[in-house]
């Protein structure tokens, strides 16, 4: 009887097994390790203090500069994992602005802060009745705004903005905006110009017929008397009547705060008889109808004012020195309000009214 041999497998095949298993079990080790890596790059929180981390982002920058920049930091590890991340969410945009990221914000957050653009805004108010120049000093005052050699001075501001020869007085909305770091001073102007524009037009639209005005821009010129004369918002109707009825009847105007405009830098505080009888373009006690541009920045309610105004036979108004006025349809009785409110004026007169809270 035979012996039956027994099959033994040849050592180079147990070899390739145990390489082949030994390859498998490396792949598994690495990809773990990768997995590991990848998950503490993108999950775990970043250097950054409690405060926060703001940093800028430079016009043309892209998302690789970008996280380098915080990797030398001392904020970001690895940002070549972060990057891949990045191209595979299909987050790899980036804008231009400065931002803030919280604590606890981790390399995911950083992506999608970056993707969207979620930088850091600013907000700058510019106040109804101000002129121009106090306007462009509000603006480069602003935070993080860029001080451009255009917006130096109000005559390159003008001409940067496209007022070649023209005042731009008044063509600048009062309101808060909102900008992005980098921001600069002509641009917010810009912005502030094409308000007042949109604005105007959309007024203009809903006007009363037969106004003493030959154009919007003279309906901007009577917004901004009645913004400088308007302590209270609800006279601002009444006021625009008592103008717009002295223009029909070829009355002078006689408005003290485009005397004072007119004074320009030589006005002290203190308005004159003299600086009534003086000579100058924005005297309305001198010269007959409008003055020839705007002298303040007028909001959308002096604006509505000048296109509507509220009709009766008032052609005098004086102030009653608690921000409010006495409106007056004779001469006679103007006098009368004069000599009752200004020549004896009380100890607490003022123009505007006192803000709520103040004693």
């Amino acid at each position: 009887m035979k012996k039956r041999q027994s099959k033994k497998q040849p050592k180079t095949g147990r070899s390739l097994g145990r390489y082949l298993l030994g390859g498998i079990l490396v792949l598994l080790v690495g990809a773990v390790f990768t997995l590991w890596a990848v998950q503490k790059a993108l999950v775990q929180p970043l250097a950054v203090e409690d405060e926060g981390l703001r940093f800028e982002v430079a016009s043309g920058g892209n998302l690789s500069s970008a996280l380098r920049d915080l990797e030398q930091r001392g904020v970001l590890k690895w940002p070549r994992l972060v990057l891949a991340y990045a191209y595979w969410q299909g987050e790899t945009g980036i804008h231009a602005g400065e931002y803030l990221l919280p604590q606890g914000s981790n390399a995911m957050d950083l992506v999608s802060r970056l993707n969207r653009g979620d930088v850091t805004r600013y907000r700058v108010t510019l106040v109804e009745g101000w002129t121009f120049r106090q306007a462009l000093a509000q603006v480069r005052a602003g935070r993080n705004i860029v001080q451009s050699e255009a917006g130096a001075s109000p005559e390159s501001a003008a001409r940067a903005l496209g007022f070649e020869g023209d005042s731009p007085e008044g063509w600048i909305f009062p309101d808060t905006y909102v900008y992005r770091s980098g921001t600069s001073d002509v641009d917010l102007l810009r912005q502030a110009r094409r308000r007042m524009e949109q604005v105007l037009d959309e007024e203009w639209q809903q006007r009363e017929r037969d106004l003493p005005y030959s154009s919007p821009y003279e309906a901007l010129i009577m917004a901004s008397l009645i913004e400088k004369e308007t302590g209270l918002p609800s006279e601002r109707s009444e006021i625009a009547g008592v103008f717009v009825r002295r223009l029909d009847r070829g009355m002078r105007l006689q408005t003290d705060p485009t005397v004072i405009y007119g004074l320009g830098d030589d006005y002290d505080g203190n308005l004159t008889r003299a600086n009534l009888r003086q000579s100058t373009p924005y005297n309305t006690y001198v010269i007959d109808g409008l003055p020839p541009t705007p002298i303040a920045l007028p909001g959308r309610e002096a604006i509505r004012a000048a296109l509507n105004p509220e009709p009766g036979d008032s052609l005098y108004f004086v102030g009653k020195g608690d921000g409010s006025h006495h409106f007056s349809s004779t001469l006679a009785e103007h006098n009368r309000a004069v000599r009752e409110y200004q020549l004896k004026r009380r100890a607490d007169y003022r123009s505007s009214p006192a803000e709520k809270g103040a004693e």
